[in-house]
């Protein structure tokens, strides 16, 4: 069997390891492995080359993807679609794995009823916002890069006795904000999927500063939408100097954690033991893998834990 693999939307760390995965287990299992560059308009411009050890060779720590990855508007378009299915026809390629969000998926399934293309979709975004699933591939990495950027700027906070809000990335999705404001002991986290309230958070922090405290951080979800508003609440109500810190694409970035290349090595070993489930999502839930339609992931958004939002409670206000 010939089978390609492509990223597509959003580069993630953990992604270099499991193209690695895929060509090397791909052999061992007897399948043909193809890579597809630059995600969807690499099907499109017919970017897709047979693969070999040579090609996955030293990229198992590095981030981003080797085969790149893009946000194609032709896919929209039927006519372009009909030409990715031709290209695939010429090289007898059958199966197709695609590493990327909901949206990635949804691409390939309409695909598959279009040309009967099968995929298995295995989720990478650092957003982890996939529903029924716990973790996407890229998470780990992302949450120790904002682990390291806060560590460095707590020391800046500490030594001038500032306050400092740091925005990071998720879309609509406040997972990276909850576990990094809990995981780094953050004063304030702000997510999308909850309430604050900033009068409760007001009243705390000046007992605290009557009792030692001298700087703080506040963790706020890019989803928020609030950071700027933030910052100028500490100046007003809390009178702490404070700088904002947007952590943007550094979060999508770096090498993959030992945990990352862990996950994205049982990824797509599961996958590719279980290519006789055709259009299938492999999801990571309660600490196994399960194969899911993409119906179903659809209809059941992604839900933050609520023992996180528990412990994170107080760093809302509530």
């Amino acid at each position: 069997m010939k089978i390609a693999i492509l990223t597509s939307g959003g580069d993630s760390s953990g992604m270099n390891p499991a193209i690695k995965r895929f060509v090397e287990y791909s052999f061992e299992k007897g399948y043909t492995p193809y890579l597809v560059y630059n995600g969807l308009e690499g099907l499109i411009d017919n970017n897709i080359k047979k693969a070999t050890y040579k090609d996955v060779s030293g990229i198992i720590f590095r981030g981003g993807t080797i085969i790149k990855s893009s946000r194609s508007k032709r896919w929209y378009e039927k006519k372009y679609r009909k030409i990715a299915y031709e290209n695939l026809k010429k090289e007898n390629i059958e199966f197709l794995i695609i590493l990327g969000g909901d949206g990635s998926f949804r691409a390939l399934d309409i695909f598959y009823h279009e040309f009967n293309i099968p995929f298995l979709g295995i989720p990478a975004t650092i957003d982890n916002d996939i529903g029924l699933n716990e973790y996407s591939i890229g998470v780990d990495t992302a949450l120790n890069v904002i682990r390291e950027a806060i560590d460095n700027i707590r020391d800046t906070a500490s030594s001038f006795q500032r306050a400092f809000v740091i925005e990071v990335m998720g879309r609509e999705c406040g997972y990276l904000a909850l576990t990094s404001a809990i995981a780094n002991g953050a004063e304030m986290c702000l997510i999308p999927e909850n309430d604050y309230n900033l009068d409760n958070l007001k009243e705390k922090y000046l007992k605290q500063i009557k009792n030692g405290r001298d700087y703080f951080i506040a963790i706020v979800a890019e989803g928020v939408n609030k950071t700027d508003e933030i910052k100028e609440w500490f100046e007003k109500e809390i009178k702490f100097e404070t700088r904002v810190t947007i952590l943007g694409h550094i979060q999508r970035g770096g090498n993959p954690t030992v945990f990352e290349r862990l996950m994205a090595h049982k990824f797509i070993s599961f996958a590719l033991d279980n290519l006789d489930k055709k259009n299938k999502i492999v999801t990571f839930y309660k600490d196994e893998f399960i194969l899911r339609n993409i119906d179903e992931i659809v209809k059941n958004n992604y839900k933050l834990d609520e023992y996180m939002l528990q412990l994170a409670k107080s760093l809302m206000g509530e």
